[in-house]
């Protein structure tokens, strides 16, 4: 090789390789995380009216309720795969969010549009076809709901806690329409106020772990106050546990022949999950609700005795 033919090798620059396009294998694997199955834990909500009412353990109970919640499940992971895809260039400037397979490049964003709009279409249609009118109204009405708070809902004060808070009482209410049982106004408000706890000492949470930081994990954080957020967990336990307590003391003209008063005797169990899990919102440690209650001893141990007590309230034993 001439002098001059090495000198034209060195000259040409060197051509930068494109990211390949995701396999199919990889690009499944993207679209399930997107559809982040950790937070699938949420939808065993759908079992809370059944079960408060005591008609759980059926067979066509459980087939029906296992529908709703895939149902339920699908709808949820529509809403991420949408926001991932709308979010992504915001996420790939997040230290954190630019891990999200949407923000990688794992999962193409047309392909995050395409599965997200094919699950909040198919849904619905399918719980039309197999499930009672209210229960593919609600999906739809979710939907549009979670939509909305991705384009524009999540900006507003105050709205955002509501529509996020909103989302678990939808969850609450399904499997009793599903089922066809009546939804008592003290088990709504309980629910929704509990999930309204939960919601608030997160913000407060997130709120205090960024507060010495540039950024914040919502934009909202930086118009929230911490005293704010505090006054809001704290007004949403207090009347979640009135609530319950009120639930609780509903006999419902059902006569009582258990051994104990064990539907009342839960209000216990309830007042110290509430007082434990605030325990971590104080510490601003609830920024991942599924983490305090799975991880925590405690708390697990409480969960476990007032799922006993219930039970036995139910069973009338």
């Amino acid at each position: 090789m001439t002098d001059t033919a090495v000198l034209r090798q060195r000259a040409t620059p060197e051509r930068r390789r494109e990211p390949a396009p995701p396999r199919g294998k990889a690009l499944l694997a993207g679209l399930l995380r997107t559809a982040r199955p950790r937070q699938w834990v949420k939808n065993v909500l759908v079992v809370a009216a059944p079960a408060a009412a005591g008609e759980l353990f059926s067979r066509h109970t459980l087939t029906r309720l296992a529908l709703v919640f895939v149902l339920f499940t699908a709808c949820a992971a529509a809403v991420y795969l949408v926001n991932d895809a709308r979010d992504a260039e915001a996420d790939r400037a997040h230290p954190v969010k630019r891990h999200r397979p949407v923000a990688a490049g794992q999962v193409p964003v047309p392909a995050a549009y395409a599965v997200g709009g094919a699950l909040g279409v198919l849904a619905p249609l399918v719980a039309a076809w197999l499930c009672p009118p209210p229960v593919a109204a609600l999906l739809t009405a979710y939907l549009a709901m979670q939509l909305a708070y991705c384009v524009s809902l999540k900006h507003v004060l105050v709205v955002d806690l509501a529509v996020v808070t909103t989302g678990f009482l939808m969850r609450a209410m399904i499997g009793g329409l599903a089922l066809g049982i009546p939804l008592s106004r003290w088990f709504l408000i309980t629910t929704g106020f509990g999930a309204l706890f939960m919601v608030a000492a997160k913000r407060y949470s997130e709120a205090v772990q960024m507060a010495e930081k540039d950024g914040a994990t919502r934009a909202l954080l930086t118009e929230y106050t911490t005293g704010y957020l505090r006054f809001v967990w704290q007004l949403a336990a207090g009347v979640a546990v009135l609530a319950y307590c009120m639930w609780a003391m509903e006999e419902g003209g059902v006569p009582h022949t258990s051994v104990l008063p064990w539907r009342q005797l839960s209000m216990v169990a309830f007042v110290l999950a509430v007082l434990r899990y605030a325990v971590f919102a104080d510490r601003g440690t609830a920024g991942e609700p599924e983490d305090v209650v799975l991880r925590d001893r405690a708390l697990a141990l409480i969960g476990v005795a007032w799922v006993a007590m219930y039970g036995l309230a139910v069973a009338n034993w």
